[in-house]
């Protein structure tokens, strides 16, 4: 078999799909599997006795990424990366991360059976905390890797039950010995369902990631004064429940503003003392803004702070948003870029180039690695969600792209 030819085993990587959906599969066919829990532990315990049945060489390190490597003819020569994560959101789907490692994992078996050694080693990455839904913020382990933030902070961030992320990751056994950051790699590839509805719109198979939106997460409170919900005239009240209300439709008007390319979302919100018959005396939340420009990003940025400042002064109340995390916009590798794009040329799969609007693990690496992503198609776009969906033959011919991408980067 030469390497023109050369394809995975589509039947063998829907399997693996479906088998690791199991490891926190819920009653509507999602999957909750976050970040260093058991499931999380169970899914990790799946993969490495995977890799290591495979013929890799396992490496672990102090912020839990796992690292599967299969050597080189030539050890000298820079190893190229790919993979992704198998943590989900509480209401996940089956493909969201887990298909770039899993499509990783059927490069390593595919190569195996057709007797290929690459003059550059390879490595399967699995990232530690992408997702963000346990531990905030996300890609917290590949942004240690890339020295975004300082590794002590990171261990030290806690779920909303007070867990620590170290704690937790120590809990499940997967504090390696590895320093994170130690290991470089000449390229780095992700593959990734596309988590919007533009390939699927237009017929495409493939998307050429050319960049990736620049987000800013905060953690945001509104504080007024609790007092009797009968007793309280409406003109006397600091009601933070209300004030974030107009707060929550002003940032909805801020994304419109900078629309279609911007987005703001607020994801959770809690009101105290939560007391039917008591007003709100607190609102915790969180805020998130997203934006493919720099100057659009501090634009929302910006126009954030304006609308807080007149909606505390108009209801009497204080609000307090710390952008604990900020990830500015970034543009992809250029020359993997095209690697991926004459990969899927070659395959005659239909591609376009897009830029990506969620952020994921090669957005960071790309800081110290050249990175590049490939995007397959979910049905209506739905992602974070358990109705996502992806087909056999899709993901099949986004792991046949990362195969072809990878030969040609590993010689």
């Amino acid at each position: 078999m030469t390497r023109t030819n050369l394809r995975i085993d589509p039947d063998r990587l829907w399997a693996t799909i479906m088998e690791t959906a199991q490891f926190g599969g819920t009653p509507k066919g999602g999957v909750c599997r976050l970040a260093l829990s058991e499931e999380d532990r169970q899914v990790r315990d799946w993969f490495v006795a995977a890799v290591r049945k495979a013929g890799l060489e396992v490496a672990i390190d102090d912020m839990g990424s796992i690292y599967a490597t299969r050597p080189g003819r030539d050890p000298s020569r820079a190893t190229i990366a790919f993979g992704s994560h198998l943590d989900t959101q509480p209401t996940g789907g089956k493909f969201d991360g887990i298909l770039g490692v899993l499509a990783g994992l059927e490069v390593m078996r595919r190569l195996d059976d057709a007797g290929i050694e690459t003059e550059a080693p390879l490595c399967l990455v699995n990232w530690t905390n992408e997702e963000g839904a346990r531990f905030a913020p996300g890609m917290v382990a590949s942004a240690v890797y890339a020295g975004v933030v300082n590794k002590q902070w990171a261990l030290d961030r806690t779920d909303r039950d007070g867990i620590r992320f170290g704690d937790a990751l120590r809990t499940i056994g997967y504090v390696g010995p590895e320093t994170a950051g130690a290991r470089r790699f000449g390229a780095m590839v992700e593959l990734h369902i596309e988590q919007g509805p533009v390939l699927e719109a237009e017929g495409k198979t493939i998307g050429i990631v050319a960049g990736a939106k620049g987000a800013i997460w905060a953690d945001c409170r509104v504080i007024g004064v609790d007092s009797h919900a009968g007793s309280t005239p409406m003109p006397m009240r600091r009601d933070a429940l209300t004030a974030f209300a107009e707060f929550a439709l002003a940032v909805e008007e801020i994304a419109r503003n900078e629309g279609p390319d911007g987005v703001g979302t607020i994801g959770v919100a809690e009101a105290f003392p939560a007391s039917r018959n008591t007003i709100p005396a607190e609102v915790r939340f969180t805020l998130d803004i997203r934006h493919p420009e720099l100057d659009g990003l501090g634009r929302m940025d910006e126009a954030v702070t304006v609308a807080a400042d007149r909606i505390a002064a108009a209801r009497n109340v204080t609000f307090e948003i710390d952008r604990f995390w900020r990830k500015d916009p970034i543009t992809f590798d250029p020359a993997l870029g095209a690697e991926i794009s004459r990969a899927a040329e070659e395959l005659g799969f239909p591609a376009r180039p897009i830029t990506s609007g969620a952020a994921h693990d090669a957005v960071l690496t790309a800081s110290v690695v050249p990175s590049a992503m490939i995007f397959v198609p979910c049905k209506d776009g739905i992602s974070h969600n358990e109705a996502e969906s992806a087909t056999k033959d899709d993901c099949a011919a986004g792991a046949d792209v990362l195969l072809r991408t990878v030969l040609a980067l590993a010689g």
